[in-house]
């Protein structure tokens, strides 16, 4: 269902924790401010694919220095895993989080990957149902833990299969009221219920099983799922139109499509997104000799002139 409300829809972007803070992690995050990104994420992993042998620095304290060095831009995860998390300890993380950015804070959450971080604390990987099933108690957990915990002598207590929690207490809260933003990472209807249930925004990189095919095989793919996702939301009783949704571009997304190839093939993958409802669209900062490479001056390009030229 495409909402023709917001047209052309908001820019972000990824930038992954790879740089010293004094070697270019600083001016990085200052940059995608000046380019007037609406908001810049990072991933949230202990390691990550070709990157596991380079730099790589932890999400939130990445985000926190980010948010001291900026001051009108959004700061998000894209997304919090699971994998080496506790709602407990996360929501902490988040409140102060958000409150070093003065509200400036989205959190991107998902049910994380079966890579490195799913065995690196020494554990074995969780099968795709005991995943799902984590996923779904550590929303509801720290939806709980950021919207109650934040009175004094009210904490949160809850006793479940995965997860527990002991007069836990978030004082004072979140800037943002009642909570930070939830940003719920899913393609199946059992993590879209979540979304539409607990999420202001939904995201998602397309359908994993499009990704072999052309970009016309991506894009009936991403319609398949914004259907499912307005099935969901309608079932659960929700207007689907209230449930923003992210598309983060992928790394492993079909050739043929590469919408920071150029001004052109950015403003056509940009009006594709605008017409299935995406509200906000996220494309990775630039890393020479990555599959992140691009070419700085289309990149930033891009930010400053792709959607206006969209709009005009």
């Amino acid at each position: 269902m495409a909402d023709s409300r917001v047209f052309p829809p908001r820019l972000s972007t990824v930038i992954l924790p790879v740089h010293r803070w004094a070697q270019g992690g600083r001016r990085t995050w200052q940059r995608a401010e000046e380019l007037g990104f609406h908001t810049a994420y990072t991933y949230d992993h202990l390691s990550w694919r070709t990157f596991r042998d380079r730099p790589w620095f932890g999400a939130l304290p990445t985000l926190t220095a980010a948010a001291a060095a900026t001051e009108r831009i959004r700061l998000g995860t894209m997304v919090a895993s699971l994998n080496f998390r506790h709602p407990v300890t996360l929501a902490k993380e988040l409140i102060t989080l958000d409150d070093v950015s003065e509200g400036r804070c989205t959190l991107g959450i998902g049910a994380g990957g079966t890579g490195f971080d799913a065995t690196v604390l020494g554990g074995d990987a969780w099968s795709p149902r005991e995943r799902a099933d984590r996923f779904a108690e550590f929303v509801r957990l720290l939806d709980r833990l950021l919207s109650e915990g934040a009175a004094p002598g009210v904490g949160v207590s809850y006793q479940g299969e995965f997860y527990s929690a002991r007069g836990a207490r978030n004082i004072p809260g979140c800037v943002q009221r009642p909570r930070l933003p939830f940003a719920v990472a899913a393609t199946g209807a059992r993590g879209m219920r979540l979304a539409a249930r607990h999420g202001q925004a939904w995201v998602t990189t397309g359908d994993a099983k499009t990704f072999e095919g052309t970009a016309a095989d991506f894009y009936a793919g991403l319609a398949r799922q914004v259907e499912r996702l307005d099935a969901v939301c309608e079932d659960a009783g929700r207007e689907p139109e209230t449930l923003e949704r992210i598309l983060l571009h992928s790394s492993l997304a079909p050739a043929g499509l590469a919408p920071l190839s150029s001004l052109s093939a950015f403003a056509d993958y940009a009006g594709r997104a605008a017409e299935l409802g995406f509200r906000e669209l996220v494309v990775h900062w630039p890393i020479p000799d990555s599959v992140f490479d691009t070419d700085r001056a289309v990149f930033e390009r891009i930010a400053t002139e792709g959607l206006r030229q969209l709009a005009g």
